[in-house]
């Protein structure tokens, strides 16, 4: 488990995310995440992110491995009840996948299949005691397994929050952590200071934080996010600093990856590119971190 050994050890682990295919053809996945796997420390696959149908991220996440690719692997309430979950999971540890994130999925009016039934069985509270439970070897019935996974354990923490709804995202991240919880993705962050209230608040050697970088494509999707993304600060400074460059797609990606560069140098644990699509930018937003 690289992942894992790279964050016990304080070494800077570079992750990235990389969707599977909408269809079986997974030439392009691989070929993308085969191109940056001497400088990835892991792939997060999402699962059906934005409700979108694609495939698995168990199914795509079992291809990555096979490649000698390591991968974390998006646990997702949404689509499937507890038995569903607890089956995916002992199936992706049998399958040598040893790292997990849960999330609770966007709701299906937000996708392309609008006519979806949410599952919401459990929340990502029970997932998570789930998970803790199948580690200790029995399922959420307590029956006995023959053979307990042994999971590295993420899920997510909206460090953007302010006041109240802070202190109450903390509380609840805590609980995560009481659930075993061991790492944390944030939201996308464009200025460090906007977390560092989280920060200071968690204050737990215990979990290790990797905040999630976001490539933008254009001036205009800077600007969405700016007035759509509450919880999302992105400075005017760096609006402007789009508006007035020549090259814009070079200047997102150095903007990567000069916030990647300010994340190691402030001794974070790691941290998440999320291209949104453009995995093939992954090499030039490496290229650029100092």
């Amino acid at each position: 488990m690289q992942l894992k050994r790279k964050l016990e050890t304080a070494e800077f682990a570079l992750l990235a995310e990389i969707e599977p295919p909408k269809g079986v053809d997974a030439a392009d996945m691989l070929n993308s995440a085969a191109k940056v796997k001497e400088d990835v420390t892991a792939y997060v696959v999402p699962e059906m992110s934005n409700a979108v149908m694609r495939m698995s991220a168990l199914g795509a996440s079992m291809m990555l491995q096979n490649k000698r690719m390591e991968t974390i692997m998006q646990v997702c309430c949404r689509d499937r009840n507890r038995i569903a979950l607890q089956a995916d999971l002992l199936a992706a540890y049998a399958c040598g996948i040893e790292n997990i994130m849960a999330v609770t999925g966007e709701d299906p009016s937000y996708g392309d299949h609008h006519q979806a039934a949410a599952v919401y069985d459990i929340s990502i509270e029970d997932l998570l005691v789930a998970i803790k439970g199948l580690q200790a070897g029995k399922d959420m019935a307590g029956i006995e397994l023959d053979g307990p996974p042994r999971f590295f354990v993420g899920a997510t923490a909206n460090a953007g929050l302010t006041g109240n709804e802070l202190d109450r995202e903390v509380e609840a991240v805590k609980r995560k952590i009481d659930s075993g919880v061991q790492f944390l993705i944030t939201p996308p962050i464009f200025d460090i200071s906007a977390i560092e209230p989280f920060i200071e608040k968690m204050d737990n050697p215990e979990v290790y934080i990797v905040p999630t970088v976001v490539l933008l494509k254009s001036v205009g999707m800077a600007r969405y996010m700016a007035r759509n993304m509450p919880h999302v600060y992105i400075p005017d400074e760096l609006i402007k600093r789009l508006q007035k460059a020549p090259d814009k797609a070079r200047e997102c990606t150095a903007i990567a990856a000069e916030t990647i560069t300010a994340l190691k140098s402030r001794r974070f644990s790691g941290a998440l590119m999320a291209t949104v699509g453009w995995e093939n930018k992954l090499a030039e937003i490496i290229h650029g971190i100092k």
